[in-house]
């Protein structure tokens, strides 16, 4: 057989669509992608490293993947003298942060129950502010700024308008927890005899100042004020709590999962928040404690995601050690926050340039969350000489919800059941050919990008990803 007798035979058998002019224009090509098992690094979502990057977490097993960088500062380190931000620090981290393939959130504290390291600046004593001196838990005194003082009020919520300014919608800044108020900016202060949370007129101004200086980065709440969490949602806040897992490690009696976060969250009126923004858990110490004191791995995992979580924060801590450890944590992450799968694709065998393309696709999210960007589905379509031609479609993923079960409930407590997918979502994409398109058989590849730059930014739950984000799926065939 000659040399171009085999070459006709391979093009024959390995691109079949090179038959295409003799079928049926209508003629549909169906693809059904497979799952992957694989642990997805994505954004805005995910395990979060602590007060260290990516690349200089210690604690971080090579198998985990994190795409946030999470980390909690004193007023007084973001703020040094009167109206400077500390802008040196927060772009060094923020860098640090780009380089570790991560995106930064943060909090703002002013109470601390350090002796001798207060979290406000020294210089607020020096404007004419007000100090208060706080006990906690028998221990102290513990100097905290008054803001129902008004020029500590005043300086904060310039503060926040001036951090906000600078930094809302930075592109390496992942959302920011609306703090300051309380022990560690958590909106309480617990185990306190003598001082009180400011007025409620005064803790909603700090909500409103939050609120009117991150417009485009989102903002989380955290669980502890229930007047201020439910307005703070109300406007687009999702929210934040600080100890997943405790099932009794304070008090046999009273636990944060079986009876402080079910109150809160239902008094607040949160339950469905996260339809629109996202939730983040903090483990109550860290997951070792939780090994140590037998409690079931799969309820503290099923109840977060059952919560619709988007984030989980181990505060860097090693990953506990034990036989089950691994496998239900790599099972919770493969839930955690969304995971979009494409179940099918449908597209013509056929197409002439000016034209449009119409294509019928199923998708579902088996995650616990939204993706709540809105991201665009985008073809690729790329020639023999590999000139790709890119084709941004309307179709935007955070429509996609996953599933729910009911929360609180009887059968809930006795073991949060396993979430269950989001229902398939039937999409069409209409997407016009241009007119130059040469004739030829091209590669037809699939991504989630963003919509101004046109790059893959997800990583979806299907295999065959290149090393440029995009999935090969198909060919057809450009007929002029």
């Amino acid at each position: 057989m000659s040399k171009l007798a085999v070459f006709m035979l391979v093009a024959w058998v390995g691109l079949p669509l090179l038959r295409a002019a003799a079928l049926p224009a209508e003629k549909l090509i169906t693809v059904c992608p497979e799952e992957t098992a694989e642990l997805l690094a994505n954004p805005g979502m995910g395990w979060e490293t602590f007060h260290h990057p990516r690349q200089q977490d210690k604690s971080l097993p090579a198998w985990l993947p994190s795409t946030i960088h999470y980390a909690r500062w004193g007023w007084k380190e973001l703020e040094s003298a009167p109206g400077q931000l500390n802008t040196n620090f927060l772009d060094g981290v923020l860098k640090e942060t780009h380089d570790s393939g991560q995106r930064l959130a943060f909090r703002v504290m002013c109470c601390s129950t350090s002796k001798g390291a207060p979290y406000h600046p020294a210089w607020l004593k020096e404007i004419g502010g007000k100090e208060l001196l706080a006990d906690y838990a028998g221990h102290g005194p513990f100097p905290i700024p008054d803001m129902d003082d008004p020029v500590v009020l005043k300086a904060h919520l310039d503060f926040i308008q001036r951090l906000g300014a600078r930094y809302d919608g930075h592109p390496d800044l992942d959302h920011v927890d609306l703090g300051s108020i309380g022990w560690w900016g958590e909106w309480h202060l617990s185990n306190s005899k003598n001082c009180k949370l400011p007025t409620l007129e005064n803790r909603m101004k700090v909500v409103d100042a939050y609120l009117r200086a991150f417009k485009k980065t989102p903002l989380l709440m955290l669980i502890g004020d229930k007047d201020c969490l439910t307005y703070a949602a109300q406007c687009g806040a999702g929210w934040r709590a600080d100890c997943l897992g405790d099932m009794g490690g304070f008090s046999r009696k009273w636990s944060h999962m079986l009876k402080g976060y079910p109150v809160w969250i239902e008094a607040a009126g949160i339950q469905d928040i996260w339809q629109k923004a996202p939730v983040a858990w903090e483990t109550c110490w860290d997951m070792r404690k939780w090994v140590s004191e037998g409690w079931s791995l799969r309820f503290i995992f099923n109840y977060a995601l059952a919560c619709h979580a988007s984030y989980i924060n181990n505060k860097s801590a090693p990953v506990a050690e034990g036989e089950n450890v691994r496998p239900e944590l790599e099972r919770f992450l493969r839930r955690l926050g969304y995971r979009l799968v494409l179940k099918e694709l449908k597209h013509p065998a056929l197409a002439k340039p000016d034209t449009k393309l119409e294509l019928s696709m199923k998708w579902q999210n088996i995650g616990s969350a939204p993706c709540y960007k809105p991201y665009r589905v985008a073809i690729r379509l790329t020639d023999s000489s590999s000139h790709p031609t890119i084709m941004i479609s309307d179709i935007a993923v955070n429509r996609w919800l996953p599933g729910s079960i009911p929360l609180f409930t009887k059968d809930f407590f006795r073991e949060p059941q396993d979430l269950p997918p989001g229902e398939i979502a039937n999409v069409t994409a209409t997407l016009a050919l241009p007119h130059d398109l040469p004739a030829g058989v091209y590669s037809f590849s699939l991504a989630v990008v963003d919509a101004e730059s046109g790059q893959p930014v997800v990583r979806l739950g299907i295999k065959g990803r290149d090393k440029d984000g995009w999935y090969p799926l198909s060919k057809v065939e450009i007929l002029r």
